[in-house]
């Protein structure tokens, strides 16, 4: 038992010493860039209602969540994702704005799930919405801000690719995919399980158009040109007008001069069911899982009372500070400098908080030591030892 109290659960560790300070700066930087972009920094609860994240909202699944009651026998939950929280908030306190509203934020988010054997169950999301505009000048802002964010991180290598959940449930409506069914289908087009995709198109007894363009979809990847090609896929109205959106995306992104960070995906969907447009996730060299993701989701903030439309993005911070790591693009604000300690005696305690105080005044950290036989006998490696009499 001794020896368990030193250690963390599994999927939670501490982080501490250059690790800490980078993740600090990191988390200052990009917020201070979100804050620069028009976006006001908030904060909520690290457990809510579990009605805030249930199946209705399309988010995690129950039983992927950390769950647990209060006294008055109320269900809560660690939250396993930060936009139903941020939707919620923006349902309450900024209900009556007409203009949009733009939020940011920093927090903890938890999965308990037996899928994230080896990973971590904890992870810190830094994110922005846009709520109240639902046009593609919008959705380019949020992935101009993703962009911007990969930049000011010191990454300068890196794709953002977008799909369209729109173009995808215009045509499982189509062919009248819907509930588990619907749910499966995400899972194996975005895992390019191509049996698997034909195995429940003959469950299903799909029409052979549907079955081909479905069986087609984890291949419609590539640059700006493809989409054309997408596009005579289908005579769907909607699907037809999703494809239209990216291409008038794009044309937004050369104004931002960010078109060569883009590609296209249009096997990128997600299991969270709240996304009804656009949906990108930022990659990057050495490393499988996404930096940043977002989306638009029109209709996870009407659930609370406040319909309107959204787009977010979320910066996955550990994975960002691994990316770096790999990359070789860590800045030198991380490392720890040498730390003053001001050795004194009680004699010449005022003369050491004054030097204290003005080492503190230039940037440069700083304690006393009541004891200097010890400052010079014993002094810590990141330490450089200053004597006051």
């Amino acid at each position: 038992m001794k020896d368990r109290l030193l250690h963390t659960p599994e999927g939670v560790r501490d982080i501490y010493g250059s690790e800490c300070m980078l993740k600090q700066g990191l988390e200052a930087r990009l917020s201070g860039l979100m804050r620069l972009s028009g976006y006001d920094m908030i904060e909520t609860p690290v457990f809510e209602y579990f009605e805030v994240f249930g199946e209705k909202r399309g988010t995690a699944r129950p039983k992927d969540m950390y769950r647990f009651f209060d006294r008055e026998g109320n269900t809560l939950v660690l939250r396993p994702d930060m936009t139903p929280s941020v939707a919620r908030c923006a349902a309450r306190y900024y209900k009556d704005r007409k203009d949009p509203v733009r939020i940011a934020y920093c927090g903890s988010t938890f999965i308990n799930s037996s899928e994230y054997q080896g990973k971590p169950r904890q992870s810190t999301q830094l994110g922005a919405e846009l709520i109240g505009d639902a046009s593609a000048f919008a959705d380019a802002e949020m992935i101009a801000l993703t962009v911007e964010c990969l930049l000011e991180s010191g990454l300068t290598q890196f794709q953002v690719e977008i799909g369209e959940t729109a173009f995808f449930a215009a045509i499982a409506e189509e062919a009248g995919i819907e509930g588990e069914e619907y749910d499966e289908l995400v899972r194996l087009i975005t895992d390019k399980n191509i049996f698997g995709i034909e195995d429940l198109l003959k469950r299903e007894g799909l029409d052979e158009k549907y079955g081909k363009l479905f069986l087609t979809l984890p291949s419609l990847f590539g640059s700006f040109e493809r989409l054309e090609d997408f596009k005579k896929l289908t005579d769907n109205k909607t699907a037809t007008e999703a494809i239209e959106r990216l291409e008038k995306i794009y044309e937004i992104m050369k104004i931002y001069g960010y078109d060569d960070y883009i590609g296209f995906d249009l096997g990128k969907l997600s299991s969270y069911r709240y996304y009804t447009g656009i949906i990108f996730n930022a990659y990057t060299y050495g490393l499988g899982e996404a930096l940043i993701a977002g989306g638009r989701y029109d209709k996870l903030a009407g659930q609370f009372g406040n319909d309107r439309p959204a787009v977010g993005m979320a910066v996955y911070v550990e994975r960002m500070m691994e990316a770096l790591v790999r990359n070789g693009c860590v800045r030198g604000e991380h490392e720890k400098t040498k730390t003053a300690v001001v050795a004194a005696d009680e004699a010449s305690y005022a003369k050491a908080l004054k030097k204290v105080r003005e080492l503190r005044m230039n940037g440069k950290a700083a304690f006393i030591r009541v004891d200097e036989k010890r400052a010079t006998d014993d002094p810590a490696e990141d330490t450089d030892v200053i004597f006051v009499k």
